[in-house]
């Protein structure tokens, strides 16, 4: 897959995220990369999350829009679904990951998703947005997902947990084969031809098969 994966932990949007989201901008390698913020995640207030996303990243130079698809109909109308094509980078917000999966899954929307990797561009997810990317996603249960990045589970809001109950977890939930990524509030990793690069003021801690290791901003790793 030509195109790059930003899983962040959380906390999307918020000043604590800014030289992190510099950063998500510039590898597109534009002055001015077009973004589409998509709030399907949200339960409660759709609009005041892809605003926020709007504004924060105006702020930093992007040419942000919103792309409001809340429900499936809205995941395969053709109006909405092919404004990603005009995109340099889809940023999924934070909120219920079983909503966004549902709505989402076998949609249009996820077809323009695909080609928009495939041409190179960029897709990120905060929170929930990171969850349904990997394989499998832990949400009051465990559930397949839509399997963007494959063999990988994505473990948002990570700072509130530790190593060894995480690693614990993954272990009796049959799980401790995947590559397990805990990543921490405003903090995200940004794949790339030579592995992932983590981005933000916090880690990201690799889990499999009962070993783990932790990496901080600036510092790379590989699921290979």
């Amino acid at each position: 897959m030509a195109g790059r994966i930003a899983l962040v932990g959380g906390d999307e949007f918020g000043p604590a995220c800014r030289e992190m989201d510099i950063e998500l901008l510039r590898a597109t390698g534009k002055s001015n990369p077009r973004l589409l913020v998509i709030p399907t995640a949200s339960e409660r207030n759709a609009a005041l999350a892809s605003s926020n996303g709007v504004t924060h990243f105006l702020d930093l130079g992007a040419d942000a829009a919103p792309l409001m698809v809340r429900t499936a109909e809205e995941a395969n109308a053709e109006a909405l679904a092919f404004q990603v094509d005009s995109a340099d980078i889809v940023y999924f917000t934070g909120g219920n990951p079983a909503k966004l999966f549902d709505e989402i899954k076998d949609s249009l929307l996820l077809q323009k998703i695909s080609e928009l990797l495939q041409r190179g561009a960029i897709l990120a997810g905060s929170s929930a947005g990171a969850m349904v990317m990997g394989s499998w996603m832990r949400f009051r249960q465990w559930r397949e997902t839509l399997g963007i990045v494959p063999g990988v589970v994505a473990l948002p809001h990570h700072e509130r947990s530790t190593p060894e109950e995480t690693s614990q977890e993954l272990a009796s939930s049959g799980h401790s084969d995947l590559w397990a990524l805990g990543i921490d509030g405003a903090t995200g990793c940004l794949s790339g031809p030579n592995g992932w690069t983590v981005l933000g003021g916090g880690q990201v801690t690799v889990y499999k098969n009962g070993k783990w290791q932790s990496y901080a901003g600036g510092e790379t790793f590989s699921l290979r």
